[in-house]
């Protein structure tokens, strides 16, 4: 079974999960899970972890994620983006890019935001989107974001373009909307495209072709080994001895190395998986990787 992280080109017009599938039935892969769902709109990179690799999907979920979108000023739809019906309209006052770049510098850092009601979060085990589509409309906890990074990089008479780099539960078409609202007016998403997931942002994408075209040569298309999501753990490398006593779930030397959790190796290099350290130079397994290997 193949064990690694493909970082997928997600197309438009498909779900998450529906990529997801596509690329599981074609690496004929009995495990894997997408991390960090996009709207069906949105293209862009869909992390997909494989095998042994999705015990590792939640160190993803939490790294910062960069995002290229357009908003379309003058309207307002029930699901923040192109897809909804229009329930609001408005008129768009004249903007220079001074204006806009002035309104957004009040959106970055640690904020409040409150999840849109088309979401997959749940209430009572049904999802926010099913709620929705029914018209019923619940309460929703606003949660805290941080927007690292907002910039303009085009300007229309009733379109904004920009780059947003946020942390993890931010909800692009809810900021869309906030900022048009900010701007004395109000807006949807139009194009929506998330360019990178950290630590990937210099990696390149495979898209369904890449990936169907590899297998069809019977060849993988590439795919990362699952520590390459894992550069902010410290490294470990055990002598043989001791990653066999790893494999047994035993707590092994581990020299000078702080406490908390680290990135646990055999004297080969191989990745064993994320143990923990408790500072006092002992190190104890937490998830291991039963098995490893991977294309590069």
């Amino acid at each position: 079974m193949t064990t690694g992280i493909l970082l997928l080109d997600k197309p438009i017009g498909m779900t998450s999960n529906a990529a997801l599938q596509r690329v599981r039935r074609m690496l004929n892969a009995s495990k894997a899970g997408h991390v960090g769902s996009l709207d069906p709109l949105a293209t862009g990179m869909l992390p997909v972890c494989l095998g042994e690799a999705t015990k590792i999907a939640g160190e993803i979920v939490g790294g910062r994620k960069r995002y290229a979108f357009s908003v379309g000023l003058g309207s307002r739809t029930t699901t923040g983006d192109r897809e909804g019906v229009v329930i609001e309209r408005g008129s768009v006052p004249t903007l220079t890019s001074a204006d806009v770049e002035t309104v957004l510098r009040r959106f970055l850092g640690r904020q409040k935001q409150v999840p849109p009601m088309f979401s997959a979060l749940k209430r009572d085990g049904r999802p926010l989107y099913q709620l929705a589509r029914a018209g019923i409309e619940v309460e929703r906890a606003p949660r805290e974001i941080e927007l690292f990074e907002l910039q303009l990089c085009g300007l229309g008479p009733d379109e904004l373009r920009l780059e947003v780099l946020s942390s993890k539960g931010t909800y692009v078409r809810t900021l869309a909307e906030d900022i048009s609202r900010a701007l004395g007016t109000c807006g949807h998403v139009t194009e929506l495209r998330r360019l990178y997931v950290e630590p990937f942002a210099d990696e390149a994408m495979e898209t369904l072709e890449s990936v169907d075209a590899a297998v069809t040569a019977g060849q993988l298309p590439r795919i990362l080994p699952a520590d390459r999501a894992l550069p902010h753990l410290p490294e470990v490398r055990v002598d043989a001895e001791a990653a066999e006593r790893i494999g047994h779930g035993q707590a092994v030397p581990a020299g000078d190395v702080r406490a908390g959790r680290v990135r646990l190796y055999d004297p080969s290099g191989r990745f064993l998986g994320i143990g923990e350290a408790d500072g006092a130079g002992t190190v104890r397994p937490r998830r291991l990787f039963v098995h490893f290997s991977c294309s590069t």
